[in-house]
């Protein structure tokens, strides 16, 4: 099944050039039932990306560009009256999708924001009383501009912390922007055929939760998170949702690997995009020079590896 995930890759690259260490921890977050932030500037290609996914995935898909008067219930959903019936009926929110892409999540409210968050947590929604469910799989795939903060309403660490991973894409190399502008990625989008139905991805996760984790990667992986508490170079250090994430990302990538085991390699492939925005810098490491980039480096040798 691993061979799948290698063709839904391949499928994605005709679109998203050079950016392979992305598509694959999109991927990985997905095998893992987590969810993506994207901080990224404008124009690197992350709507694309986002598209080109659920093409080659079969995922029904749906896309909200966040301003400040974008409610909640554009969401959710609302209850109407329908006059030809007689009766209050739902109509779904923009989150009633197995892909929803919140673009440039930090320039609409905290209201709107909690909202989202609330319902990648339940995967379901409330309204009026009602739950109604969400279809399966879920995923959200949110992004922000890191330029700029005029407008903008910046996410919690909180909230963060319900990201499974935050990636940045960057410019493309220079021959990745000359392929660029020999294809049209929108064309080549809407050229891309699927690889897998819905069900092969729920059959997937299901077999990536399977991966066996020894008794040593666990103690490794709960090291790695308790490091960044009472450290210097933390004024916040990572969560037990961290660790949760760091194991289930890890089998994500063993899988991928065509492992049915994690080994310490696939702790550290994802370890700083799980770390990266649920960890705050104190003023002493500013102070004294430290990036978020060294700060986690730092912490992540000083534990050894596993033999």
């Amino acid at each position: 099944m691993s061979d799948i995930i290698n063709n839904v890759k391949n499928s994605i690259k005709l679109a998203i050039h050079g950016k392979d260490e992305v598509i694959d921890m999109v991927l990985r977050a997905i095998l893992a039932k987590g969810h993506v932030l994207l901080e990224d500037i404008p124009g690197v290609g992350k709507t694309t990306l986002v598209t080109a996914l659920a093409k080659t995935m079969s995922l029904s898909y749906k896309r909200i560009q966040f301003t400040p008067d974008v409610l909640p219930s554009d969401l959710s959903g609302f209850t109407m009256y329908d006059k030809a019936s007689g009766q209050f009926v739902f109509r779904e929110g923009a989150v009633f999708a197995n892909l929803f892409l919140a673009d440039e999540i930090n320039r609409t409210s905290p209201k709107t924001q909690s909202a989202l968050l609330e319902v990648m947590e339940e995967q379901n929604v409330t309204v009026d009383g009602v739950t109604h469910k969400l279809p399966t799989p879920f995923f959200v795939i949110a992004t922000q501009n890191p330029i700029g903060a005029s407008g903008t309403q910046k996410l919690p660490e909180s909230q963060l912390d319900r990201f499974m991973v935050r990636l940045t894409m960057g410019y493309p190399d220079h021959n990745s922007a000359i392929d660029i502008l020999r294809g049209d990625s929108h064309e080549i989008v809407e050229q891309l055929k699927p690889c897998l139905e819905k069900n092969d991805i729920l059959a997937l996760q299901e077999q990536v939760a399977s991966v066996q984790v020894s008794e040593p990667i666990m103690n490794y992986i709960v090291q790695l998170t308790e490091i960044t508490r009472d450290n210097e170079l933390f004024a916040l250090g990572l969560s037990p949702r961290a660790s949760i994430a760091l194991l289930k990302m890890s089998k994500a990538g063993a899988f991928i690997s065509g492992r049915g085991y994690v080994v310490p390699e696939d702790v550290k492939a994802v370890y700083y995009s799980i770390a990266n925005h649920r960890v705050v810098l104190s003023t002493k490491a500013k102070a004294t020079g430290y990036s978020l980039e060294m700060a986690l480096s730092k912490t992540f040798e000083s534990v050894k590896m596993p033999g």
